[in-house]
Order: C-alpha cells, then structure tokens, then sequence
C-alpha cells in the first residue's frame, strides 16, 4: 500500500506541466479538477471578489498545464492592457494620447504573437529571397495566443472607441482574458459582453445547469468519439499522398471536413457548456456550416467568433463596402488573407484564406445575377453543392502537409476511382462511415433540433441524465485512441 509521500509526489505529478500530455477538456484529469473547482465556485460564488480571484487562479493554472510558463505571458499581457487602459480613460486624456495607448498596447499584444508564431515564416522566406541558409529559431508557440490576442486587441480598441468602460480592476480584466473554457481555443469573447456578465454575478439556474451538461455530453461526443474516430483514417490519407486510389482519398477528404467540423465545435460546445454551468454565456460559434447554401453563408456559420472579429476590426475599418465595389473586393481579400495568416505561420494558410477572398468577392460581384435566379430546390441543391465542394477542397490545403502534397491527394481522386470500391472499404471501414453519417444527417436535422433536444434533456429525470452520461463515458472509453488527441486549433 503506496505510503502518504508517495500518494504526494503521484497527485504533484498531475499538477506539474507535461509537454507531452497538455490539459485537455478530453482529459481525464481536467474533468476531475473541474469536480473539484465546481463546489469550491459555488461557495464563492456570492463574493465577487473572492469568485473572482479563485476563477483567475484556476484559469491560469489550466493555462499553465495547457502551455507551461508562457502563462506568465498572459499575465502581462492583462497588466500592459489593464493599465494603458485606465490611463485611457483618466480625466482631461486627450484624443492624442489615448490614441498613443491604444498604439502602445496593440504594438506590444501583436509583436508578442508576432515573435512566437511569424519569426520563423518571415525569416525564411527572407533567407529563400536572398540566397541564405536558414537555421530555424527555437520557438514554442504558446496555445491559445491568437484567441487571447485578438480578445485583447478588441478590449482596447472598444475602449479607445468609449464602446466599452475599462475593467474596473486588474483582477476583473484578467477574469474576461483568462477565462478558461474560452481561453485556448475561442470562441473569441468580446469585453461588451462578458464584462457586465461578471458584474452581475448572475447564478446558474437548474436549467442553465443541465443545458451546459447536455452541451458538454454533445461536444465530447464530437470530439472524443467522432473526430478522434475518424481521423485515425484521415491522418494515413494525408500523410502517405499519392499512396490510396480514389474512391479511398475522396472519403478521407471528406473525411476531414467532418473531422475538423467535429473537433472545434465540439471544443466550442465544451466551452460553452462549462460556460452555461457557471452562469456565463458564451456567444454560439458553429450553426451547421454544412449546409451553407453559398460560401457568405458558410462564414456566417463557421467560427462564428472569428468571422465576426475579422468582419469588425478589419474589414470595417478598412472601409467594408462603403468606398465603391472594387475597395471591397480588395477588402474582402485582406480581411481573408488575415484570417488565413491568423490560422498558421505558412503559405498554405495563406492560400487557403485568399482563395476564400476571391469565392467571398466572386459570390458579391454575382449576387445581383443570383437575385433574378428562381429559387427552386434545384438552384437550392446546386448552389450547397458547389459551396460544399469549394469549402472541402480547400480544407486539403489547410491539412496537407504542403501545396504540392495537396494537389497530390487532390489528383489522386481522378486515378482509379471507382464506386465499386464502396463495399471494399465498407467491409472494413463500417464504423468509420456510420460515424460520417451520424455527422452528416445531423446537419440536416430542423434548425431548432438543438434548442429542443437541450430542453428535452433538461426536462428528463435525473436517472435518464445519468444514463446518458454513463452511455457518453463508454463510447469515448471504448472508441478512444491510444493517447488523447489535441483539439485541432490548439495549434493555432
């Protein structure tokens, strides 16, 4: 029987940072120190300030074994914000000097992120221009850095545009910087509404409480069963181009549109859920980007936190559409190419945001033409397949190892494929397309489904709650892969 020093040093071992084993909301280890944070936040719950300074500690221990000791990166990060907003808004601030803040604290978010996830892009790319060998500077990016870049960045620009009243203490600015179930991966949470949610103090309700469970039993479904599941067959697709005929490189493309859109709304639905537990609401990131019926539509569907930013703080103040077409088009190219860099330090990301621009400009410059087209279900049908078809297409770009391996895997669909390949690889992928199923007719579910399945669960005996939840736990422990597998957009 383990004496006391060794049960000590086991339960240190879990609290100390594992680079090779980050804190997930897949883990094992989160959910137990989420049983224990959930009491202890209720007893506090009633003293703001007490609430408030036990949720930052928490948050930054999370982040701490997400990223190690880049949590003292956020820690200064709220500091520099926090006080060059209160100098912003101190009596007699001229326009000119609150300009100079809000510069100043832009200048230092955006150079950090700089640094850590555009020095090695930018400085080879200057060595490949001038003939140079280039040897890779040592970095780790920090996760979660451009979801709490860009909240930072929206806080003081909002402040500078007096849309919002600063944060009335450091500790009150690092709650909004810090929360944990939006910190590492979105959805991006802006200071005019999260910061009056923590004034508040409003607590949970019963049916808030389950409608988070039943969220969070949604979004380990997708993520932990589903997205971990089929990307054990998408990962040998894109990681052997060239290497499997078409029929089978055309499932593991759509393979991972599916894989991607089940690993961040599931993240997104978690972080929702514990959100909603704790009485905070979190804006909805994901409305079945699926069936888009154009590629405008798909962006007001997919990631819907980040579309918004970029659409408020970039391509608004670039001028939106109100200097002429063709300042919009150029625009809607920006905005988008952002939004590709913003992904990842690479050109295929880049890629993958431009030609989004130009389906975005090319669908503008069309909507007078489709204005006069009769809407019919097969106009209907024709427009959600072709948006359907761009958007997975360019997902290869953003999971392929390079442009060339893309176009590889690209062109792999046109050799040798044949439908009478189906019942080989049904033999012996069958769970793998029952799971695609399972994600594909979901999208076709009533617009409402989700809202109605939610209150269904909340109005259910809390026997049928637990049996759905033992029925969540056996899926995942049965379907699981050998380690547990990162969310997608930690990396970014």
């Amino acid at each position: 029987m383990p004496g006391f020093a060794e049960i000590f040093t086991n339960i240190g071992r879990y609290l100390v940072y594992d680079p090779e084993a980050p804190m997930l909301f897949s883990s094992g280890t989160f959910w137990a120190l989420f049983i224990v944070f959930m009491p202890l936040y209720g007893i506090l719950r009633s003293r703001v300030l007490q609430m408030s300074a036990f949720v930052v500690a928490f948050s930054l221990f999370f982040y701490y074994k997400c990223s190690g000791w880049f949590a003292l990166l956020l820690v200064s990060t709220s500091l520099v914000d926090w006080m060059l907003s209160q100098a912003m808004n101190t009596e007699g601030a001229t326009r000119a000097f609150r300009r100079g803040c809000m510069v100043l604290s832009l200048l230092a978010s955006l150079s950090v992120l700089a640094f850590f996830k555009y020095a090695n892009f930018f400085l080879w790319n200057f060595h490949a221009m001038v003939g140079g060998n280039f040897q890779p500077l040592d970095l780790v990016l920090p996760v979660g850095i451009s979801f709490y870049t860009f909240q930072s960045v929206s806080y003081i620009i909002d402040v500078y545009r007096k849309k919002v009243q600063p944060a009335r203490t450091w500790l009150e600015y690092a709650f909004f910087l810090s929360f944990f179930p939006a910190l590492v991966a979105g959805p991006i949470v802006r200071a005019d509404y999260f910061l009056p949610q923590i004034r508040q103090n409003r607590h949970a309700t019963a049916a808030e409480v389950y409608t988070g469970l039943w969220l969070i039993i949604i979004g380990v479904l997708k993520k932990a069963v589903i997205a971990d599941y089929i990307a054990q067959y998408n990962d040998l697709v894109f990681d052997a181009p060239g290497a499997y005929c078409g029929f089978e490189a055309l499932m593991g493309i759509i393979g991972y549109a599916m894989q991607i859109y089940c690993d961040f709304s599931g993240y997104s639905d978690m972080a929702v859920g514990i959100a909603l537990m704790m009485g905070f609401r979190l804006a909805q990131n994901f409305d079945f980007p699926y069936k888009a019926s154009n590629i405008s539509d798909f962006w007001h569907r997919w990631h819907i936190s980040l579309s918004t930013w970029l659409r408020d703080y970039i391509y608004i103040p670039l001028g939106g559409n109100r200097k002429g077409k063709g300042r919009m088009y150029v625009n809607l190219m920006l905005t988008m190419l952002i939004g590709g860099l913003w992904h990842g330090a690479a050109w295929k990301y880049v890629l993958w945001g431009g030609v989004h621009g130009v389906g975005l400009a090319a669908h503008k410059a069309a909507a007078p033409a489709l204005a006069r087209v009769p809407d019919s279900v097969f106009i209907r049908f024709a427009g959600w397949l072709l948006t359907i078809a761009f958007v997975v297409l360019l997902w290869v770009f953003f999971r392929a190892g390079s442009a060339t391996d893309a176009l590889t895997i690209i062109g792999s669909v046109g050799r040798g494929f044949s439908l009478g390949q189906i019942n080989a690889f049904a033999a012996s992928r069958m769970l793998w397309l029952i799971l695609m199923a399972v994600i594909v007719a979901a999208h076709f579910l009533p617009s409402d489904f989700r809202e109605r399945s939610a209150q269904w669960f909340v109005r259910t005996p809390w026997m049928i709650k637990l049996i759905v939840f033992i029925l969540t736990v056996q899926c995942v422990l049965e379907l699981r892969s050998a380690d547990v597998t990162p969310f997608i957009y930690f990396q970014f």
